[in-house]
């Protein structure tokens, strides 16, 4: 894909398959913060291999503090050195946790008056978010993944069926590697 990164490969496929009564769960193998959007109660997860650690819905709640739908207004708010996301001064994970767990997305933050919800800082951040309004709306667009990537989800053509041994052995020779069993 010329247009589209890994991520959104991924959460195109999750989002396809999540209904196909022929798959029992997705499950998503990275330890990616941004893939917690796809994540669907049960029926779609992510699994961190490196920590052996399983997120469903409410395992994303408790990692993140918010649910999968907010989680491109939280990285807009707070950032993502991985994907090279600054987010907004003054803006902390437990902050727009916070907010974000009373106001799910962005345009549902007031930005004028008191927030119904007990946080530190309410005028500062209420500031930031004003002065970086147009920067954290390209940010949210920028941690939203897309689901209707132009790749082919079906089971059949998503079934291992090994490595591509003449491909394999190039690239073992392009190393000066073996190739493995």
């Amino acid at each position: 894909m010329i247009d589209h990164e890994a991520d959104d490969a991924l959460a195109t496929a999750a989002h396809r398959l999540a209904d196909d009564p022929a798959v029992e769960q997705v499950i998503v193998a990275t330890p990616d913060k941004d893939l917690c959007q796809v994540v669907r109660g049960t029926r779609v997860v992510t699994w961190d291999r490196m920590r052996d650690r399983v997120f469903d819905e409410d395992g994303v709640h408790a990692r993140m503090g918010v649910g999968p739908a907010s989680i491109p207004d939280l990285l807009a708010l707070v950032g993502d050195d991985a994907d090279g996301i600054p987010g907004l001064p003054r803006w902390g994970a437990r902050s727009a946790a916070t907010v974000l767990g009373r106001y799910p997305h962005l345009e549902d933050i007031p930005r004028a008056g008191s927030w119904d919800v007990a946080v530190r800082g309410q005028a500062a951040l209420q500031q930031s978010l004003a002065a970086g309004w147009d920067d954290v709306l390209l940010y949210r667009r920028l941690a939203t993944l897309v689901i209707d990537a132009p790749i082919e989800t079906s089971l059949d053509a998503l079934a291992w069926r090994g490595p591509d041994r003449t491909a394999l052995a190039a690239l073992c020779d392009e190393l000066d590697t073996e190739p493995p069993l």
